[in-house]
């Protein structure tokens, strides 16, 4: 991924905050030899004061064998995206129709080596941290190993433990141009109202204030 200067997050405070707001995202796994790589959407558990990530996959799953010959995994999560129209985009001095058309968004990556956890009670211990992750208010009852309801289950999922090893991070929103193209970015983002435009536009104007 390429991270212009003016894209990079201002510290790491920008990127964990935006992260602690998404979970779901896709796990890059280098394939066996003749291979291509195996991507998984999941959903995930960001675990910042021990450096890793929780989750947990069927044990059919197909990129087992090739997590386990490289478990060096890269973790990506892009979200906050938009289309940007070359007009919006146009310099002061030219046509807008010379305007560039772009896409803005943010993208975390977490390059991480991964641990399977097969022993039940760990297995067990992995899936209560995700379920009080996404339903911290309770509702569902404890997993345990060798205990009902979810017990005999167990044995059909692989744990998996992400340790962080690296991090790369992008916000995409112009910050780059100048204050006039920017406020009109953002004027158009907040007439369009589409999917995505009030966060971008959000991003956008944070990142001018900074």
């Amino acid at each position: 991924m390429l991270i212009h200067p003016w894209d990079a997050p201002r510290d790491d405070t920008e990127w964990q905050r935006w992260l602690a707001g998404h979970d779901f995202g896709q796990l890059a796994v280098n394939g066996l030899p003749g291979e291509p790589p195996h991507v998984q959407p999941l959903h995930f558990a960001y675990d910042a004061a021990r450096g890793e990530v929780v989750t947990h996959l069927a044990r059919p799953n197909p990129l087992w064998h090739a997590l386990e010959a490289s478990p060096d995994v890269l973790l990506s999560v892009v979200d906050d995206y938009v289309f940007v129209p070359g007009p919006w985009q146009a310099a002061p001095d030219v046509p807008p129709e010379h305007g560039t058309p772009t896409s803005f968004y943010t993208a975390v990556q977490l390059r991480c080596r991964a641990h399977v956890v097969d022993d039940p009670a760990e297995k067990a211990a992995l899936l209560n941290r995700q379920v009080d992750h996404f339903q911290p208010r309770g509702g569902t009852a404890r997993a345990a190993a060798g205990a009902a309801p979810y017990g005999r289950m167990l044995a059909g999922i692989r744990g998996l433990r992400l340790e962080v090893t690296d991090v790369r991070a992008k916000f995409k929103y112009a910050s780059h141009k100048p204050a006039e193209v920017r406020d009109r970015i953002a004027a158009g983002l907040a007439a369009r109202g589409g999917p995505g435009d009030s966060r971008a536009r959000d991003h956008l104007l944070r990142r001018r204030e900074a």
